[in-house]
């Protein structure tokens, strides 16, 4: 279980965290299992001993060390389908471990069995034995070792243990050879790691993302991207705070200009704060502004202080929290902006997507107030038109914005969603840009019948707490099957 776990984040650079990834890793682990099983038996019934079983653990522990060099070269092994990147990297890594350990109860059941009148309570022992190690190891994993150490240092740490455990077994003089194994182990990976032989992707790893920072080039201007996973979900200029990439970044600049000519000083809150490329613009450009920002990783928070040009003097103010449990709170205060940035095209957070979410989202919004919001779908839609339908259910009005002119042909757009109880008034938006010479908001905007036909074009779901099949509305652009 301790690897199992592991390799969702290990594999996450390179893929994603997504319902494809963990249905992946739950299948690859069970079948290795289960081969492991199924072989462990056989061999048990000709080679049962302490030494064999201890030559196993000697194999399992190798093995592991395996998966930390074969990391190195995952990139080798990806295609264009992230369904069959996620097969192969998960098959590669983890499934002959799995297969390995699997072998091990059958052994251990073997060799405990000795007299045939107790076969089922002996049996029973160990299963039991097995999976309340499974929950101490799932715990202990998912909720500590992580967060303390990371992915590779656990792998490693399992693989050292494998390894003692197989010397123990299988050896005399068990106690100089454990000793003198630590040491050469020890040394040994203190080597790789440091000589960077062996080491994780990520600039920081935390108990949601594998985070890197990168550097290039945009325009001219050194700037710093920062992933998560494997999506980039920012880019930040550290000397120019007004700087902004992404086309859906300039729509939500004209909104707050908009907004800012209705509602002074503003009060804004982000759900999601990632780079806190927008919330560093705001400062920039409006310093009266009440900014805060629900971002759940702590880690996020600390990158953004640390890599990304977030001063420790700033007035924004963050709340490391899930949007849905802080949203889910009496309104202190209400907000004439609720910006959403937490939505990609291979991880949506589905609660965040519900009608009873966004009902708690108009509860924080003040008079006048809007919910600005960025998905990512393909050609088809189906997940534009169900989150698109959803927000209407809510919000007396829904305006929706493509970042591309020519978005019905795209394989992958960046689509703006307004909600509010008012009207806008596009007139007033057709004369604000975000500094680059055009009303994007105002030329990308659909009109009315735009909407409805998009609506109109195909299967409309409303997403609620008890039916959200998000990650199935997006498995068209997953797949990489949008034409």
């Amino acid at each position: 279980m301790i690897l199992e776990l592991v390799a969702g984040r290990i594999v996450a650079p390179y893929v994603g965290v997504s319902l494809y990834t963990w249905t992946t890793i739950i299948g690859i682990v069970l079948a290795g299992i289960s081969l492991g099983n199924y072989g462990g038996g056989r061999l048990a019934d000709r080679w049962a001993s302490l030494p064999f079983l201890g030559g196993i653990f000697l194999v399992a522990g190798l093995s592991c060390f395996g998966v930390l060099l074969a990391d190195q070269w995952s990139d080798l092994l990806l295609g264009q389908s992230i369904i069959i990147n996620i097969l192969v990297l998960t098959t590669v890594l983890f499934f002959l471990p799995c297969v390995i350990l699997g072998t091990v109860s059958p052994i251990v059941a073997k060799l405990a069995v000795r007299d045939l009148s107790k076969t089922g309570s002996v049996v029973g022992k160990i299963y039991a034995f097995g999976a309340l190690g499974s929950i101490v190891g799932t715990f202990a994993t998912g909720f500590v070792l992580i967060s303390w150490f990371g992915t590779y240092p656990i792998v490693w740490g399992v693989a050292v243990l494998l390894l003692v455990m197989g010397l123990l077994l299988g050896w005399g003089n068990r106690w100089r050879l454990f000793l003198i194994a630590l040491l050469m182990i020890a040394a040994g990976s203190a080597l790789l790691f440091n000589q960077g032989g062996v080491g994780s992707p990520c600039t920081r790893e935390t108990n949601y993302f594998c985070i890197k920072v990168q550097e290039e080039k945009r325009d001219n201007e050194t700037v710093r991207v920062l992933i998560l996973d494997r999506l980039v979900h920012s880019y930040t200029s550290l000397d120019n705070p007004t700087k902004l990439v992404y086309s859906y970044e300039k729509m939500y600049a004209e909104i707050t200009a908009y907004q800012a000519q209705h509602h002074t000083p503003l009060r804004a809150l982000f759900i999601g704060g990632g780079g806190y490329t927008f919330p560093r613009y705001m400062e920039a450009l409006y310093p009266d502004s009440r900014l805060d920002v629900i971002e759940i990783d702590p880690g996020v928070t600390q990158i953004a202080h640390d890599l990304l040009g977030l001063s420790r003097e700033t007035n924004i103010v963050t709340y490391n929290q899930d949007a849905r449990l802080f949203l889910a709170k009496k309104p202190t205060p209400t907000y004439y902006l609720i910006m959403g940035d937490a939505f990609n095209d291979f991880s949506v957070p589905y609660h965040l997507t519900t009608q009873e979410f966004n009902q708690n989202v108009r509860g924080w919004l003040a008079d006048g107030g809007l919910y600005v919001v960025n998905i990512i779908d393909g050609v088809q839609g189906n997940f534009l038109r169900a989150y698109t339908h959803t927000l209407r259910q809510t919000f007396a009005y829904v305006y929706l914005a493509p970042t591309l002119r020519a978005w019905r042909e795209s394989p992958r757009c960046t689509y703006v969603l307004i909600a509010g109880d008012t009207p806008l008034n596009l007139a007033t938006l057709k004369n604000i840009d975000a500094g680059d010479g055009e009303a994007l908001l105002a030329r990308q905007m659909l009109a009315a019948p735009e909407l409805e036909a998009v609506l109109n074009a195909g299967r409309v779901v409303k997403l609620t707490d008890e039916y959200a099949p998000v990650d199935q509305l997006l498995a068209p652009v997953v797949r990489g099957e949008e034409n």
